[in-house]
């Protein structure tokens, strides 16, 4: 830095000092941090780039990635940054308790939740500190695990961006996926064509009410949907209607949390479910063989995954 003028002028912005933050909490890429700030590529790119130029972050390469972190001299306050870390660690301290930076963590935390789940372990730029394990991965059990599966016909309701359709896809014999956002459906279709996925129908509608006939799939799926529902024990009744005798009901959810801002930035309807109450949603959609249990939880995520079940009675 060639002068304390431009150093200041540097930290004077607001979206920097989100990203020194960040990075001196987990070493991360630009992907991961466009993810975790809801900033344009470029715009995490460019503060980046001046971070870097300025000596504040320093990034290194690994496994097709440039990974970026707080320099080093930064905290040892070397290189002519003298005091720098103790008041950016006060301003980062109380940077803490705001709603941004509470969005900014649980993101942080589900970046280190995917990457987990992806058997990766982002211990440090030293090799000698990380475990490489070729092939692992949580996407490849599940699809070995359709393996074991009879060709059913599923709903994906709330589908989305159709990553879950066009998964289900390859052990089901069709699957109807189900959302109410035309431009999400045309991302979702162009998903599917370029994987080549043919047994998907996509329909566009409510999950109040389902635009699908009575009785029409073998498994109904509710993926990260019911807390968007306006009426969540309607839509999981809409769930049972559709589902054969003998089928099932399946919903991935979060558990009862706290984070307030999902609903201005995601439009979620509801900050998630307790145990009991996802339970009697079941239940009272007439669904038997109800269970409820944690499906991914970590220390320090505000968010747990719960996946509930429920069977649809058979005919006698």
């Amino acid at each position: 830095m060639d002068s304390g003028a431009g150093l200041y002028r540097l930290l004077g912005d607001e979206a920097r000092l989100r990203l020194l933050r960040l990075l001196s909490l987990e070493r991360l890429n630009v992907s991961e941090l466009t993810a975790i700030m809801g900033l344009a590529q470029s715009g995490v790119s460019r503060h980046l780039g001046l971070l870097k130029d300025g000596g504040l972050v320093v990034e290194a390469r690994e496994a097709g990635f440039s990974y970026y972190r707080l320099a080093p001299a930064v905290r040892d306050g070397a290189n002519g940054f003298g005091p720098l870390w103790p008041l950016l660690e006060s301003q980062f301290a109380q940077a803490a308790s705001t709603p941004e930076a509470s969005e900014d963590d649980a993101r942080l935390e589900e970046v280190r939740r995917l990457r987990k789940e992806n058997f990766e372990v982002h211990a440090g730029v030293d090799t000698r500190e990380r475990q490489l394990v070729p092939g692992r991965s949580w996407a490849a059990w599940a699809r070995a695990l359709g393996h074991l599966l009879p060709p059913l016909r599923v709903a994906d309701l709330g589908c989305g961006d159709g990553y879950l359709a066009v998964e289900a896809s390859r052990w089901a014999s069709r699957v109807i996926a189900v959302d109410r956002s035309a431009a999400v459906l045309t991302r979702a279709r162009g998903l599917a064509r370029r994987r080549k996925v043919r047994n998907i129908v996509w329909k566009r509608g409510e999950l109040e009410r389902l635009p699908i006939r009575d009785a029409a799939v073998d498994v109904a799926l509710l993926s990260q949907a019911l807390h968007h529902a306006g009426d969540p024990a309607r839509a999981v009744a809409e769930a049972a209607r559709i589902v054969v005798p003998g089928g099932r009901v399946l919903v991935l959810d979060l558990r009862e949390h706290g984070e307030s801002w999902v609903r201005e930035r995601l439009g979620d309807r509801h900050l998630g479910f307790r145990d009991d109450s996802l339970a009697g949603l079941l239940k009272g959609a007439g669904l038997t063989n109800v269970k409820v249990r944690v499906g991914a939880r970590r220390t320090g995520d505000p968010f747990t995954v719960l996946i509930a079940s429920g069977l649809k009675k058979p005919l006698k």
